[in-house]
């Protein structure tokens, strides 16, 4: 993996809640990292017919690990306008150089 292959940009989001003035709670989006991301959408490879376990998992993201941050199923991955829940995060061949994510592409509500 090279700087060379994560050529699109994307987001590290978490979900925070927070109080008005009113005291009303609300949800807002903190951006945790901007970052460049190698972005793979789930078609029929090799490599996804192995990740078969992952059946709502859309597309995977790999990226270099962010220091001082653990990337949890807890954030969210902005990318090209879209919104992804992380399914399941891991540590590349254990070297910690890279993170993989598998993560759901949310849809929003028609209604």
């Amino acid at each position: 993996m090279s700087f060379g292959n994560m050529n699109t940009f994307a987001q590290l989001i978490k979900r925070v809640t927070k109080k008005d003035k009113d005291g009303f709670a609300f949800e807002e989006d903190e951006i945790l990292k901007s970052m460049r991301v190698y972005r793979e959408g789930r078609h029929g490879s090799l490599r996804w017919a192995n990740l078969a376990t992952f059946s709502t998992a859309t597309d995977l993201f790999r990226f270099r690990v962010i220091p001082n941050l653990e990337v949890t199923t807890d954030y969210i991955i902005t990318c090209d306008n879209e919104r992804f829940e992380i399914v399941s995060v891991e540590n590349v061949k254990g070297k910690g150089m890279y993170i993989e994510v598998l993560a759901k592409k949310v849809e929003p509500a028609h209604g």
